[in-house]
Formats: structure tokens, sequence, C-alpha cells
């Protein structure tokens, strides 16, 4: 039995208009929506997925190429449809139990961002500290470190990095333990933001 959404797919173009809505949805402005497009102009988007449920998108994030370092990915944005957002769809379910030991366990695998996290983060931790050729070297966050650290990215290993935005709220998804020494450049389409 599934529980909560299902597994994350890639976004096919048929479904861009849905993207670009949910994006507007999600954030107070159409930034996101307008990187993205930009992203797939310029062709630095190297992957956007999706975890649907019920026929809809319900969570969503894009990986871009970082112009440097060499083999690095940015993740941005990441969006969830603000009527899902937080789980809320576990407390429709009739086979809840509010407030009882389960609620959270329950309601957490219904939280979309968080399983998409899960998954991606998994894909590294399952390669015993040695790069896998269909990821990229690293992934770079810029965000809530109390957030992004729980699934992986590490906001200590991005300290030596050199960046155009705060450390404070850099965070990497990489192999191994180092603490690598790098200037971030971000694809074109950021500094339009």
């Amino acid at each position: 039995m599934v529980v909560g959404p299902d597994f994350t797919t890639n976004v096919e173009e048929a479904q861009f208009d849905e993207v670009e809505a949910l994006l507007k949805a999600a954030f107070p402005t159409d930034a996101e929506a307008r990187l993205v497009r930009r992203l797939r102009a310029d062709g630095d988007m190297l992957g956007e997925f999706q975890k649907p449920w019920e026929g809809k998108i319900g969570g969503y994030f894009a990986l871009s190429r970082m112009q440097g370092p060499k083999g690095w990915a940015c993740l941005a944005p990441m969006a969830v449809r603000p009527e899902w957002q937080g789980g809320k769809l576990a407390e429709d379910n009739p086979n809840m139990e509010v407030g009882g030991p389960r609620d959270e366990l329950y309601r957490g695998s219904w939280r979309f961002g968080s399983r998409m996290l899960r998954e991606l983060a998994d894909q590294y931790e399952g390669a015993a500290g040695e790069p896998v050729s269909h990821l990229p070297e690293a992934i770079v966050v810029l965000g809530e470190p109390s957030f992004y650290g729980r699934y992986g990215f590490s906001q200590a290993r991005a300290q030596n990095l050199t960046s155009p935005y705060p450390l404070s709220h850099t965070l990497i998804l990489k192999c191994g333990v180092d603490l690598p020494e790098e200037k971030l450049v971000y694809p074109a389409a950021f500094a339009s933001l």
C-alpha cells in the first residue's frame, strides 16, 4: 500500500503550463516561474521533477547546471501546492489518527517536499561516498539550513565555498566528506531575479 504521494518522476513538456501555475501559486511573485522559463531557454536545465498525486503535480523541483564548478548542479526552485503543504492531505484522510502517536509519522509521508528531498538524498547516500555517473557531483541549494539539513544537505561542507549568496544559507549535497574550496557560478538566469 502506498502511503502518501506517488514516486517522483520527470516533468514532461506537456506539463510546463501546470508547473508554471504551481510556481505562481506557491510563491508571492512570478520570479520562480520566470527563472524556470529562462533556465529552459538558456539550455541550463538539467532536469525537472515532480511528485504527482491524483492527476496533479503536488510538488516540483528543478536542477540546473552550475557554470562553476563543472559537474555541479543547483536545486531551485522547489515548490509544493499551497493547499497540500505540510502534509495537509493527511488531515483529510479518515484513517488518520489525529493527535495519536502515529499522527506525525503518517503526516510526514504526505509532505511532498520532504519526500522529494529524501528520495534525492537517498541516491547520494546509497553511493557509499563514490560519485555516481547519473548524478551531479554536488547539488547546491540556497535555503533554510534547518530544513535542507534534514535531507543530507550540509551547511558545514559549504563553508569553504565562494558564493554570490550568503554562505549562512548555502548547503551542498555531495558524496564523501570533503570540504570543497570552489567558486560557485550560478546559471545566468539567476542574475535576473
